[in-house]
């Protein structure tokens, strides 16, 4: 297994702070009707979520960035019309992707958000991208095992993300992920 660490989405971000990177994504915002991916994080990992929305988009992805698409929503002033909207974009979404951090684990939002998209949608359209350094294990979560995990894989000759799924023999390009084509490839481990 190789995942996308801290250190690779720093890089695909650039050399920017976590202020800057909220700036570059607040201009990379556009808020459309449905999205390929509702991108749960948290709101502490601005720069990683920077160099994940970009290796996504780089798949010709669209993702949505609550923070980013939504910002009249109050993050100091948590309502339940702020639930309202989440699932209204969340129903927009064709996949979630759950980018597992030090900081998503202090979240109240982010099981909150897995849970309705997994009940809304499926499983099959749930993938976990775990970003840190370590090995992708989840002690006090362990309910993300059983969902597909974004990995970077050797692909007609580039990396590029796939949602590999358990036992983690085969795996899907991000698009075919999103877009539920199903086209799984047996993957290689080196």
């Amino acid at each position: 297994m190789s995942y996308f660490t801290a250190s690779d989405l720093r890089e695909r971000a650039g050399s920017v702070s976590e202020s800057a990177a909220r700036v570059e994504l607040s201009h990379m915002a556009k808020t459309v009707d449905t999205y390929d991916v509702f991108l749960s994080h948290s709101v502490r990992d601005a720069v990683l979520v920077l160099g994940l929305k970009k290796m996504l988009e780089a798949e010709r992805l669209s993702v949505y960035v609550d923070w980013l698409e939504d910002p009249d929503l109050d993050r100091a002033n948590v309502t339940p019309a702020t639930a309202r909207r989440l699932r209204q974009r969340m129903q927009s979404c064709r996949s979630l992707i759950y980018a597992t951090s030090r900081n998503a684990s202090a979240s109240r939002w982010m099981p909150w958000e897995l849970g309705y998209f997994d009940g809304h949608r499926s499983q099959s359209t749930v993938a976990i991208c775990p970003i840190e350094e370590g090995t992708g294990s989840y002690p006090g979560e362990e309910y993300l095992g059983m969902y597909k995990r974004v990995e970077k894989v050797r692909h007609q000759g580039r990396l590029q993300p796939f949602a590999v799924e358990p036992p983690w023999a085969e795996g899907e390009t991000m698009p075919s992920f999103v877009h539920g084509r199903g086209i799984f490839h047996t993957l290689t481990r080196k």
